[in-house]
This record gives structure tokens, C-alpha cells and sequence, in this order.
């Protein structure tokens, strides 16, 4: 399946790709850790922990400290698929994720994509 894929890939190798893609926008690491700690309740040094222990892109959703309940306000396009319609709960937090960097890439201010 390849949802299982995506759940199994090393969160080690995903959170680099997501800082570069920020950086290449001319965004910055702690705009995408704000993201991250707004969705998911991780610190930077509980990222640097995950990262250490070679956790799975999964462990790092199923394990999230406190999951933003104003995460179910993302909505839009990711991949070509819209991602308050994805059916997988985990592959939509994953997507969420995808949709915040995507929008800090494009240079949305962070009120925006906070959903302040």
C-alpha cells in the first residue's frame, strides 16, 4: 500500500526536505518549527530528540503531544488532492503538515497560516 510507505519513512529524512523547501522560499528553520509546534504540540528539542531515535513520519503523528484542534481549518489542494477530503486520518495530518510548509513556502504570514 503506499500510504505505508509515506508512514514509514524516517522523520529524519522528511524534516530536512521540509526546512529546505521553507529555506528556498526564503522562509526560515524556526518558522517551520513554529508550524510544526502549532500543529502537533513538538518542541525543537523534541525534534531534535525524534530525529536522534530515527523515529517513522507515522510515530511522529501518532505520538504528537497535543494535536492542534484548528488543524481540521486547513483546506486547500496538496498534491492534487484536497485535504479535507483525504479519508486516511493519518495521511491527512501528514497532508496538513504539507499544506502549512506549502503556504509558508509561498509566503503567507504566519497569522495565516496559524489560522489566527
Amino acid at each position: 500500500m503506499e500510504n505505508e510507505k509515506v508512514f514509514n519513512m524516517k522523520f529524519a529524512k522528511i524534516y530536512p526536505l521540509l526546512v529546505n523547501k521553507a529555506i528556498r522560499k526564503g522562509r526560515n528553520e524556526d518558522e517551520v518549527l513554529e508550524v510544526i509546534n502549532w500543529l502537533t504540540g513538538y518542541t525543537k528539542a523534541d525534534i531534535d530528540k525524534m530525529i536522534k531515535d530515527d523515529i517513522t513520519y507515522k510515530s511522529f503523528f501518532e505520538n504528537a503531544p497535543m494535536l492542534n484542534p484548528n488543524r481540521k481549518l486547513i483546506k486547500g489542494v496538496i498534491c492534487g488532492v484536497r485535504v479535507e477530503d483525504i479519508e486516511d486520518p493519518l495521511m491527512q495530518e501528514i497532508r496538513y503538515l504539507d499544506k502549512l510548509i506549502d503556504e509558508l513556502a509561498k509566503g503567507k504570514s504566519m497569522d495565516k497560516i496559524l489560522r489566527k
